[in-house]
C-alpha cells in the first residue's frame, strides 16, 4: 500500500505545515542523522548550565540555617527572598522553554526527532521535587534524551538512570548499601532504596511482567548505592555509600573487582540488550506510534530488529516503519494535549517572534492553563510511569471540553493573522480532510472560528 508522505508527516512527524513540505517515511528515518539544528535555533538549557542554580539555592539556604543561629533575622529574611525570586525566574525560564519546544514542533524540518524527544522523556520521566529543581525537566531533556534518541538503547538507558535529575526524583542519593562504610559509621541513614532499580526493571527495560524477582531488585539497588550528585547538580559516585563486593541481577554477577560507576553501566547495558528489553520497547513504540492494541506482527518485527541490531535505535525506528501495521487505514492514536498544541502550532505556522514576545499571561491563559485542563500539565505527570497512552485517558468530558475552548480561542493569540480558512483545511489535513470540515470551514461566523473548527475536528485531533 503506498504511503503518502502527509500521512507519514501525520503519522510519525509533528503534523502538517503551509511552511515546510511533508516527509516520506525514508526522509522522516534520513533525518535522524542531521545536525540537531533547530535545536540551536531555540535553545533550551542543558542541565550542566541550569544546575549552578541549584547550587546557588543550597549556598543560600545554608546562609539563612547560619543567620538564624547568629540571630541575623534582617539576613535570613533577604536570603529568603532571593530564593522566593529565584523560583520566580525559573519558572518564568521554564516557560520560556516551552515556547521554545512548541516553535521546534513548528518550524523542524526533522520532526520525528521532536517525536522521539518527547516520547523518551516520556519513558524515562523524571522530575524535580522541590520549586528550584522542579524546571529542570526541560534540562534534563536537553542533556540525556535529545542527544541519544539515534544511538543504542543501552547508551540511552545509562545517560537517563544515571543523571542527576532521576537520581533526585527516584531519591537514589538516600539511597545506602547495608554493609557500607558509611552504614557502619551512622544509623541514623535511610538504608537500602530501591525505587530507582524497581523502575529500570519495571518501567525502563524488562517491563512489569519481566523475567526479574524481588531479589534482581533488591541486588540492582545494592549496585546502584553509590551514585549521587553533588549540591552543584553534578554526577558523583560516593564509594563510601556503596554496598562492598558483587551483586547478581538476572544470574549476572557485577561488581567483582571493579568498583565505582564501571559495574553499574556494564549491567545497564545488558539488560538493555535483554530479548525481553527488546520486546517492551516494541510494544512501546508501537502502542504511542500506531495503536492502543498493536498489531503483534508488528510488535514481533520491531523486536526482532532490536535483538539483531543490539538495540541500535536507527533501525529500530526503520523496523516500525516499514512493516505495512504502522500504515493500517483510518486515523490512529488521539493526541495527547501537548501534542495537539504543538501541531497545531506547526499547522498554524506560528511565528517566532510571536510565541517569543507573549507575555507571561497570555502563556498561562493560551499555552500552560490550557494544557492542564486537558489533563497534561506542563512537565508534571502524576508519577514515573508518566503520561496515559490510552486514547481513553484523553478522550474525557473536561478534556474534550478544554480541546474545544482551546482551539477556537488561542490560535488568534499564536498567530494573529490567521490564514485562509478553506485553504487551511488541506494545509493541516492532507489526505484526511472530509467535506463536512470543509463546509464548516466555509461556513464559519469568522476566521477565528473556522480555524477552531479545523483543530477540532476528529481527523486533527487523531494521527
Amino acid at each position: 500500500m503506498p504511503i503518502s508522505s502527509e500521512q507519514a508527516s501525520i503519522r510519525f512527524g509533528c503534523g502538517l505545515s503551509p511552511e515546510l513540505p511533508a516527509q516520506t517515511a525514508d526522509d522522516l528515518l534520513a533525518g535522524l542523522n542531521e545536525p540537531d539544528g533547530i535545536a540551536e535555533r531555540f535553545p533550551i538549557e542543558s542541565f550542566s548550565v541550569y544546575a549552578q542554580n541549584l547550587e546557588a539555592a543550597a549556598r543560600l539556604r545554608h546562609e539563612i540555617k547560619t543567620a538564624k543561629k547568629q540571630g541575623k533575622t534582617k539576613r535570613a529574611i533577604a536570603a529568603r527572598d532571593e530564593i522566593a525570586a529565584m523560583r520566580k525566574t525559573l519558572a518564568s525560564q521554564s516557560h520560556g522553554w516551552y515556547a521554545n519546544t512548541l516553535l521546534r514542533w513548528s518550524w523542524t524540518e526533522v520532526p520525528l526527532r521532536e517525536r522521539l524527544a518527547m516520547f523518551w522523556a516520556d519513558h524515562f520521566t523524571a522530575k524535580g521535587k522541590n520549586p528550584i529543581i522542579m524546571p529542570a525537566t526541560f534540562p534534563y531533556i536537553e542533556e540525556s534524551i535529545r542527544p541519544n534518541v539515534n544511538r543504542r538503547f543501552g547508551d540511552l538507558l545509562v545517560a537517563a538512570v544515571t543523571h542527576p535529575l532521576m537520581l533526585h526524583f527516584l531519591d537514589q542519593s538516600y539511597s545506602v548499601g547495608p554493609g557500607s562504610a558509611a552504614a557502619a559509621r551512622s544509623e541514623r541513614l535511610g538504608g537500602l532504596n530501591e525505587n530507582l532499580a524497581r523502575e529500570v526493571l519495571e518501567l525502563h527495560t524488562l517491563g512489569v511482567n519481566g523475567p526479574y524477582t524481588q531479589g534482581d531488585v533488591r541486588q540492582l539497588a545494592e549496585l546502584f548505592t553509590g551514585l549521587s550528585y553533588k549540591t552543584d547538580g553534578t554526577f558523583t559516585f560516593r564509594k563510601g555509600f556503596a554496598e562492598p563486593g558483587a551483586e547478581t541481577v538476572l544470574g549476572v554477577s557485577y561488581g567483582e573487582g571493579k568498583t565505582g560507576i564501571e559495574p553499574v553501566v556494564d549491567a545497564l547495558h545488558d539488560i538493555a540488550v535483554h530479548p525481553v528489553t527488546a520486546k517492551h520497547i516494541a510494544w512501546k513504540l508501537a502502542v504511542h506510534f500506531v495503536s492502543d492494541d498493536p498489531d503483534q506482527a508488528l510488535v514481533d518485527h520491531v523486536a526482532e530488529r532490536f535483538v539483531e541490531t543490539d538495540g541500535d535505535l536507527l533501525e529500530v525506528y526503520a523496523a516500525l516503519l516499514d512493516h505495512p501495521a504502522s500504515w493500517a487505514e483510518g486515523t490512529g492514536n488521539v493526541k495527547p494535549p501537548f501534542d495537539l498544541i504543538a501541531s497545531s502550532c506547526r499547522a498554524i505556522a506560528v511565528k517566532p517572534k510571536v510565541m517569543q514576545n507573549l507575555e507571561p499571561r497570555e502563556i498561562r491563559r493560551a499555552l500552560l492553563r490550557p494544557l492542564a485542563e486537558m489533563g497534561q500539565p506542563l512537565m508534571n505527570p502524576g508519577g514515573p510511569d508518566g503520561w496515559a497512552e490510552e486514547d481513553e485517558a484523553w478522550i474525557t468530558p473536561q478534556g474534550l471540553s478544554a480541546r474545544l475552548r482551546w482551539a477556537m480561542s488561542a490560535p488568534s493569540v499564536l498567530r494573529p493573522k490567521l490564514p485562509e480558512p478553506s485553504a487551511f483545511v488541506d494545509t493541516a489535513l492532507g489526505p484526511l480532510a472530509t467535506e463536512p470540515v470543509r463546509f464548516a470551514a466555509r461556513a464559519a461566523e469568522s476566521r477565528s472560528d473556522a480555524i477552531g473548527l479545523v483543530l477540532s475536528s476528529p481527523a486533527f485531533q487523531r494521527r
